[in-house]
């Protein structure tokens, strides 16, 4: 089985936030870098429903758990 790779575009259209590469680049300079010890989900400026889908993807290791990983060292400036 093949498992369809998920793109930082992709999973900024899921927690519908703008998604063209200048968007997420202004949003990772915005909002970067997060605390050492602050969780992406934890962060203030999700929704309720964006700390949601982060959180349960992160912990159900879904297809997006790798991008929101991608998206975590990026906000936390390890990447």
């Amino acid at each position: 089985m093949e498992l369809s790779k998920q793109t930082l575009t992709n999973l900024f259209e899921q927690l519908g936030l703008p998604s063209d590469q200048a968007s997420i680049n202004q949003f990772v300079s915005t909002h970067s870098p997060l605390p050492r010890d602050m969780l992406l989900s934890e962060a203030l400026f999700w929704t309720p429903e964006q700390k949601l889908l982060l959180k349960e993807e992160l912990q159900n290791d879904a297809d997006w758990a790798h991008t929101v990983d991608e998206l975590n060292a990026m906000l936390h400036n390890k990447g």
